[in-house]
């Protein structure tokens, strides 16, 4: 019996829409990393991008459960001395609630180059219109 080696030829990426409407952020987020890394497909290697393309749209009306959009923050720092900013998530969920959404499948994917290919392949916007009209856009329900 041969050990069955996934090639570049054999992949076939989907394209695949979201509609993040009252979905909770980090289940959300967990469902669209597994679509990127291609973990549900059979000829999953995890030296390969085998993932497929994600649009989520309406990011602006995601969930966050419990008391983290008053508690939890965003740090980012410049380099210099006193330039650590902290951000409260209120505030970022009403200025870039598509940032929110993609620093969390962000995290959820490899810390590796491959993982910042796969990132390439999500698409995340406020509202409903979106630029990818012209590919065939399979909807999923979480």
């Amino acid at each position: 019996m041969k050990t069955y080696n996934t090639k570049e030829k054999d992949i076939i990426k989907k394209w695949y829409i979201i509609d993040a409407t009252d979905k909770v952020l980090g289940r959300l987020s967990t469902k669209v990393a597994g679509l990127l890394i291609g973990k549900g497909k059979t000829i999953y290697a995890p030296n390969l991008e085998i993932g497929d393309h994600v649009v989520i749209i309406n990011a602006a009306k995601v969930k966050l459960t419990g008391k983290k959009l008053i508690q939890k923050t965003s740090f980012s720092y410049s380099g210099y001395p006193g330039g650590a900013r902290f951000l409260k998530y209120d505030r970022l969920m009403v200025e870039k609630p598509d940032w929110v959404v993609k620093k969390a499948i962000k995290g959820m994917l490899p810390h590796t180059k491959l993982g910042d290919k796969m990132l390439t392949r999500l698409r995340v916007y406020k509202g409903t219109e979106h630029g990818q009209a012209s590919q065939k856009l399979e909807r999923i329900e979480l």
